[in-house]
This record gives structure tokens, C-alpha cells and sequence, in this order.
């Protein structure tokens, strides 16, 4: 992987993402978000051998760090204007720059990761033939509340990154959480995972955002409530992205 840097159209500062290319002409691309407390190198042992065997790009925005109140940008982190208007000028200079598939660019985020992909792919939908998401964070001010019942640390950094509580900041707490459009969610072509036994983000945030969406009859959303806590199953997302591009399918249709 390479390192690249994008004059950001937010504020003209340089940002940098992890770029993969094939170097084996047109192809797909994958657009991994880090997740909640990292940065943008840590889902590269779950993305990349996945893009080498498809023989795919892979590109890895740092979109403003992690989301902790350590990280000196934590204001400009969580789901800003800015993370959103880096994330489409990142994928915007891979596309223009080297050779890309633009009608098969994917997006692809777990917990933290899964909350800027979806505010990603409502800031620039004309971008991204599909989103995959797992155990998103959906609904800040819910996750708040949860947060501190059950004494996690996360509460803290949202406080950081947000410039204080719900009570305190209402607006950005609504403006930074993707439940709060289900229309526009509804307009994307969307799969969302969400573990049963999450003890981090609770699977009833996605279950509420389910029932939302389901009200605005999507024509392209689909669900799974699976067996597991907070994490993902890459290969799994990377299976579906290969059925839209038209590379093989794997399901076995049954009778009776």
C-alpha cells in the first residue's frame, strides 16, 4: 500500500488515506472507514487480502483520526462536515487519478466506521454503487445514554468530539446521527449487520433504525441480526460487493 494525500475542500489542509491498486487496469474500489478509536491503518490486515484476491483497490481515508478526546482534531472528527467532505475527496482523486471503476466503488465500515459510512454515503450518494455496515453507530444520543448506564469510556469522547453533551448540543448530536434521516437512508442500496450479543453498540440501535427505514419502503436495504457481539465478517461484505459487480455468486437456490 502506498500513502496519498488530498487537499481536503473543507478547509484546503492536506489528508492523507492508505491506497491500493492492482495495477491490473480498471477495477473496483473499496473504501474501508477505520473504525471508532483508530486510524486509518487499522482495517488493513481485514480489507487488503480480501482486495488482493478479487484483485481490487482499496483506500483507506484517515478522515480526521480517531474519535477520542485525546486525538487534538477530535472536534473535526465523528461525523463532521469535515470527515464527510474528506471521505468524498479522497474517493473523488483515487477515481480521477488512477484507473478505477466509478460504477463499482464500495463502501465498506464497522461500529464507528459504519456511523461515517453511512454519513458518507449521504453526503456524496452519487459515489458509491453500495454501503455495508456492522454494528453501526446510528443514534448518538441514544449510544450516549447506554454509554453511561453501562460506564463506558466512550461517553467521554463523544462529549469531546460533539463540544458537550445531548442536553448541551442537541443539533450536533442529531446532525452527527444517520437514524436521524431514514428517508434519505432509505434511498441507498444498503446492507446493515448488527451482532445479537454487541455489549458495545446495542443491536436494538439497528433494530430501531430497521423499523424507521422499513417505513419509507427501501427498495434496496437489507438486514441481518446475527450471532455474535461487535465485529464483522469482511469476506462476507466483500461477497456481496462481487455479486453486484457481476463477479460469480455463491447462494444455491432451493425448492419445496
Amino acid at each position: 500500500m502506498r500513502e496519498i494525500w488530498v487537499t481536503s475542500s473543507f478547509d484546503g489542509t492536506g489528508q492523507p488515506s492508505l491506497f491500493y491498486h492492482p495495477g491490473c487496469g480498471r477495477v473496483p474500489l473499496v473504501v474501508g472507514l477505520h473504525t471508532w478509536s483508530f486510524s486509518r491503518d487499522n482495517q488493513t490486515e481485514n480489507y487488503l487480502p480480501l482486495c488482493r484476491k478479487y484483485g481490487w483497490a482499496l483506500l483507506l481515508p484517515e478522515f480526521r483520526g480517531p474519535n477520542l478526546a485525546a486525538n487534538l482534531y477530535s472536534g473535526l472528527a465523528c461525523g463532521s462536515r469535515a470527515v464527510r467532505q474528506d471521505i468524498a475527496d479522497a474517493v473523488k482523486h483515487v477515481t480521477a487519478n488512477f484507473s478505477i471503476d466509478p460504477g463499482n466503488v464500495f463502501l465498506l465500515g464497522c461500529s464507528g466506521g459504519g456511523q461515517a459510512a453511512l454519513l458518507a454515503a449521504l453526503f456524496a450518494p452519487e459515489l458509491y454503487r453500495a454501503v455495508d455496515v456492522w454494528c453501526p453507530v446510528t443514534d448518538l444520543t441514544a449510544w450516549h445514554d447506554f454509554l453511561l448506564r453501562t460506564k463506558q469510556h466512550y461517553a467521554k469522547d463523544i462529549e469531546a468530539c460533539l463540544g458537550g453533551t445531548p442536553v448541551q448540543k442537541p443539533e450536533e448530536y442529531l446532525r452527527r446521527s444517520p437514524a436521524s434521516v431514514p428517508d434519505a437512508l432509505a434511498k441507498l442500496r444498503l446492507s446493515l449487520h448488527h451482532g445479537r450479543h454487541d455489549t458495545i453498540v446495542p443491536y436494538e440501535q439497528s433494530l430501531a433504525l430497521v423499523q424507521k427505514l422499513e417505513r419509507h419502503a427501501p427498495e434496496s436495504f437489507y438486514f441481518d441480526f446475527f450471532d455474535g457481539g461487535h465485529e464483522q465478517f469482511p469476506a462476507h461484505s466483500f461477497e456481496w460487493f462481487a455479486r453486484l459487480a457481476g463477479v460469480g455468486d455463491t447462494a444455491r437456490r432451493i425448492s419445496g
